[in-house]
């Protein structure tokens, strides 16, 4: 069966080439840097979060699954909830210096404190 979706063809106008195939960007595969290689940030913060502080990670590149992992770990060991989505890791509360250590412990050396 012919697929006819006009979602995956929004950027062109008209073909007359009954053959011809629409290119979609399913290419979107991002490689994961090894620990030792990631340039990871930890910082506090409290915008937008109704005066709570949280603990940012940023920086990580890799596939949403390693980043969900990531996370995991990391509010597991602190023993709080969080998210970990968009290429961040929000852990609640403050404990910056227990997922510096964390972090370094796993292999992520060039992990540096921001604020």
């Amino acid at each position: 069966m012919k697929s006819n979706d006009w979602k995956e063809r929004l950027n062109v106008v008209y073909s007359t080439n009954p053959d011809y195939r629409y290119e979609t960007d399913d290419d979107e595969h991002t490689e994961t840097v090894e620990p030792a290689k990631q340039n990871l940030r930890v910082q506090l913060d409290k915008k937008n979060r109704g005066g709570k502080v949280v603990t940012l990670v940023t920086g990580f590149i890799g596939t949403e699954d390693e980043l969900k992992e990531l996370g995991k770990l990391l509010k597991t060991k602190c023993g709080v909830g969080g998210s970990a989505k968009d290429g961040e890791i929000i852990v609640q509360g403050d404990f910056k210096q227990k997922v510096l250590e964390l972090l370094k412990k796993e292999g992520y050396t060039k992990t540096k404190p921001v604020g």
